[in-house]
């Protein structure tokens, strides 16, 4: 298995975010990312470290088949351009969000902000956006790998990208790198699925791909009447258009433990099994852990090593992609088991 990851993440790096109307310490932080790399050595793999960011027309061409070009031009200027306003925070964090049937796009930085930004876990500074862009990079390198021949791949990508969608950042994310890894996939192969075993539902990489048909979407994660990202997830959405049936929620109640969450992921394997995927991209979360601190789910970390082993047995090259997972002393465990498990179960 190849692994990849980009130091210049580390560039992203939010002190706070809001939960529950007050701000707290942001669970999103390099640290992450260095236990996530003990975990890979941890379970007998290596990273391969990626070169400095530079001008890729290719990632900017991939980005732009999942993002709006504006919302693109948005996250690479939003920061200058909100530092310019009178009396504004470091950081940019939107006071406004359109509501109901919104559809005039705005020209000031602060509504466009909101109409970006679906909540207020997504604060941007300086080295945000080079953080943001290294994340994809590496998702980029890892579904590039195979497209060059390897069998399974690994991105350690943080921030993560699930919940931003194509306009959209949401609950940490701001490109999403599971829609960009099976982009890259798509210029080799016409059925590409999306497994996300993530705590929270995948919001953005089912809006990406909601009116497709080459693409199927699946999730396991918390019932979002009762968790983030509350609006998105429930089982009876299933595509639209072209891509009706091509979508497959399973929620599960919030605190399933492991025998609940693999008999859901393989009820979701079998209904991927109908659409004979080519090639697949795992959305890998590690947050359904009992000791996260955003748990929703029960899960110990020898469930973690069973999913790995259900996983692999899906046919077809992989890309697995690092979504949610956030610091406890459980983390790197949580992922070396999932890796042996995929490696050797």
């Amino acid at each position: 298995m190849k692994c990849f990851y980009h130091e210049t993440q580390n560039n992203h790096a939010p002190k706070l975010f809001f939960l529950r109307g007050q701000p707290a310490p942001s669970p999103e932080q390099p640290v992450r990312a260095e236990r996530l790399k003990e975990a890979v050595e941890a379970a007998g793999a290596s990273l391969s470290l990626l070169p400095p960011l530079a001008s890729d027309p290719l990632l900017l061409d991939r980005l732009e088949r999942i993002h709006t070009t504006r919302y693109l031009v948005f996250l690479e200027g939003v920061v200058e351009r909100w530092r310019a306003l009178p009396a504004a925070s470091d950081v940019v964090a939107p006071n406004v969000h359109p509501c109901g049937h919104a559809s005039f796009y705005p020209r000031h930085i602060v509504g466009q902000a909101g109409w970006h930004m679906h909540d207020m876990a997504c604060p941007m500074d300086e080295g945000s956006y080079s953080g943001i862009l290294a994340s994809a990079t590496t998702a980029q390198a890892a579904a590039d790998a195979v497209l060059q021949g390897e069998s399974v791949s690994y991105a350690l990508c943080r921030p993560p990208g699930h919940h931003a969608g194509p306009e959209r950042a949401g609950g940490f994310c701001f490109l999403n790198n599971t829609a960009l890894a099976a982009t890259v996939l798509r210029e080799r192969y016409d059925r590409v699925a999306i497994v996300d075993v993530d705590l929270h539902h995948g919001n953005g990489t089912q809006d990406i791909f909601w009116e497709r048909d080459d693409v199927w979407t699946g999730s396991v994660h918390v019932n979002p009447a009762d968790f983030y990202p509350f609006y998105w997830g429930a089982a009876q959405e299933v595509g639209a258009g072209e891509g009706k049936g091509y979508n497959c929620n399973m929620p599960l109640p919030l605190g399933a433990d492991g025998i609940a969450f693999l008999q859901a992921l393989s009820q979701l394997l079998s209904a991927l099994a109908e659409f004979k995927p080519q090639a697949i991209v795992i959305a890998l979360g590690l947050d359904a852990h009992k000791d996260d601190p955003l748990a929703g789910m029960t899960l110990e970390t020898e469930d973690f090593y069973r999913i790995g082993q259900r996983l692999a047995q899906v046919k077809g090259p992989k890309v697995i992609v690092q979504e949610g997972g956030y610091p406890t002393d459980s983390l790197s465990d949580n992922l070396a088991a999932f890796l042996k498990g995929f490696q050797w179960g």
